[in-house]
């Protein structure tokens, strides 16, 4: 089995208020020079998203690493990579997820991760899913992440662990998180929004619930105020 370095951690990075927490969240367990961040294009409609994760990198003082893996706009069929497809706040009647669901994107995007992870030498991996207050995406479950950690760890012969502080969070105490951990500042550099928008649309399901999560934790968001 390869020995990876156990102070050493990845960040999935995606623009976003959950990945940001969890930069910052890494930058406290770990200190800021065992982070690496690792931002996926992914044929993502909103370009702002990659703009926003090296922003925000930059911002954090962290190396950030884009990788190309454009096979999802290839795919198409959902709201984030298809152009002819507006984001819609009902669930498809047969899928039961809303078409912002990309299918096996988070199951692709850690298993780069680990590749990645594989070659640096670095034993941790940190991803922002959360099975509370999400959209109802099969990918974000913990026990699709435990059993994809399991298929890594064989398939790699690798001890890489998959960490997921926000898994049992509510958006209000993610913000309560990011608080504690000195990720605020950053969140004006982050996007959300499913419509691409800044200032963020705030009438789309992903605005609607961070927006929830703010003011619930009676934060002002950086983004917006």
């Amino acid at each position: 089995m390869i020995q990876l370095q156990h102070n050493k951690i990845l960040v999935v990075l995606s623009g976003g208020q959950d990945s940001t927490t969890c930069l910052y969240w890494a930058m406290d367990r770990f200190g800021k020079d065992n982070v690496t961040s690792l931002t996926f294009d992914y044929g993502q409609r909103h370009r702002i998203e990659i703009d926003c994760a090296r922003n925000i990198a930059d911002f954090a003082a962290v190396t950030n690493v884009v990788l190309p893996i454009d096979t999802f706009s290839a795919l198409g069929g959902d709201a984030l990579t298809d152009s002819e497809i507006g984001v819609e706040s009902d669930v498809n009647a047969t899928t039961r997820l809303p078409n912002t669901f990309v299918a096996g994107r988070n199951l692709i995007f850690l298993t780069f991760a680990a590749a990645f992870a594989y070659r640096h030498g670095i034993k941790h991996i940190v991803t922002g899913v959360a099975e509370t207050d999400y959209s109802g995406y099969p990918d974000c479950r913990e026990e699709t992440i435990r059993a994809l950690q399991t298929a890594i760890q064989f398939g790699m012969e690798s001890d890489v662990e998959i960490h997921t502080p926000l898994m049992h969070l509510s958006k209000k105490e993610t913000v309560r998180l990011a608080e504690r951990v000195g990720a605020l500042p950053a969140m004006a550099l982050t996007h959300t929004c499913y419509n691409g928008e800044r200032p963020p649309c705030g009438h789309c399901p992903a605005c609607i619930l961070r927006a929830k999560g703010f003011e619930e934790a009676g934060v002002e968001d950086p983004l917006v105020g």
